[in-house]
């Protein structure tokens, strides 16, 4: 496996990107929104294919592009279980494995930071020296980036759990500083000595440690009974993070935003012809959660198993592959998902496939919605979509497969 650590200033951030060298699939960690074009390009560079994005915890302090990620590189998003992040396609466990080409991280559940906070842990195989590629040097790196082909046969990516000389805040987002103590103790200090750490942040531009070393040299907790760490995590009296509000939110999203507000809001659909009118994908959650209405995707089986879907929706294409022909079972199946005469609201892609099925619903008889925007939104000036309206773009509720 190869290592490429990247550093964002404004949060003090680590991502990280692995990689196989034989098969070039690839796994980002703890991205960050404002360096997505950074590291697209790193991927891009590297000739990398991603398969996963992957966070150790819901963030405070910045918000992930994981999202952005997965749609622009056909990667899969994964999250650790205990952390809300409900769009993750996998919802990550303690033993839980991640594999990418030859290589795979196993999951450490490490609590107190916050209560689903993970690390992950990585040991490098036997493999014939002649595997591991020379050519690799010579690629046109930029400064920020480094390829790490030493040996070291053991390495632990631990977020926010525990950093250089410091460990993870425990004063917010279901923080609790005795659970931190037995993850540092008990989990990571359990590991060899020789361990390569990797932190998700650092403030001193301070790059690796090793197990070993914070063992026996971090002032957070080396020498310290588990009543003197939490009398000591109980009086830093940090700063609330800055970030905090919009960042868990939208992290809990994979980054493409915060739920929508709660309060009296007008939900009043908009008239059209030939159904019973246009809503907006808020609206269009509000009555599905309150029991107004029923969601029914309308998009192909291919792009909710690949871009995402509704959690609670009811399904019936309009068209379908191959061909994108009619789907002829859609009366039958729209009928199924209306069966208890309530009205329907239809969500396509963008907010156009779902118009003429809102219009052959009203043919059969029922009280028909089109979702404005659909589930990704019509594409901006650069032709990508998420970024102008939609229900993804609205931080609604969804999922990967």
């Amino acid at each position: 496996m190869n290592q490429t650590q990247l550093f964002d200033p404004a949060s003090h951030s680590y991502t990280y990107i692995l990689f196989d060298e034989a098969t070039r699939e690839a796994l980002i960690l703890d991205p960050v929104a404002e360096q997505l074009q950074r590291d697209l390009d790193t991927v891009a560079r590297l000739n990398l294919k991603l398969k996963w994005a992957v966070e150790t915890h819901a963030h405070a302090d910045h918000i992930t592009s994981a999202a952005k990620l997965a749609e622009m590189t056909g990667a899969r998003l994964a999250a650790p279980a205990g952390c809300g992040v409900a769009t993750a396609a996998v919802q990550l466990g303690d033993g839980d494995v991640l594999s990418f080409g030859r290589e795979s991280l196993r999951v450490l559940h490490t609590p107190g930071h916050t209560a689903g906070s993970v690390c992950f842990y990585w040991e490098r195989k036997s493999v014939e020296e002649e595997e591991i590629p020379t050519e690799l040097t010579a690629l046109p790196l930029g400064h920020e980036m480094r390829p790490d082909l030493r040996q070291d046969e053991r390495h632990v990516f631990t977020g926010d759990t525990l950093l250089i000389g410091g460990c993870g805040r425990t004063d917010f987002q279901s923080g609790s500083a005795e659970q931190l103590y037995d993850s540092i103790t008990q989990v990571l200090f359990a590991l060899p000595n020789d361990t390569i750490v990797w932190p998700g942040h650092d403030y001193n531009e301070r790059t690796q440690s090793t197990i070993g070393l914070e063992k026996a040299t971090n002032p957070r907790i080396a020498g310290k009974s588990r009543a003197e760490f939490v009398a000591l995590m109980a009086q830093l009296d940090l700063p609330k993070p800055q970030r905090i509000d919009e960042a868990v939110p939208a992290n809990q999203r994979s980054g493409l935003g915060a739920p929508a507000p709660a309060g009296a809001q007008d939900d009043s659909p908009t008239p059209a012809d030939g159904y019973a009118g246009d809503i907006s994908p808020q609206a269009a959650y509000r009555w599905m959660t309150g029991g107004q209405a029923v969601l029914v995707d309308v998009r192909t089986d291919a792009e909710r198993e690949w871009v995402g879907f509704v959690p609670g929706a009811r399904v019936a294409a309009w068209k379908q592959w191959p061909g994108m022909a009619l789907n002829p079972d859609f009366d039958a199946q729209l009928r199924e998902a209306a069966a208890e005469g309530q009205p329907v609201m239809l969500l396509c892609r963008s907010g156009v496939r779902s118009v003429p099925a809102a219009q052959r619903a009203t043919e059969l008889g029922l009280t028909a919605y089109n979702i404005l925007g659909g589930f990704e939104g019509a594409p901006d000036a650069n032709a990508q979509r998420n970024h102008q309206n939609g229900w993804r773009h609205a931080g609604l509720p969804w999922r990967q497969n």
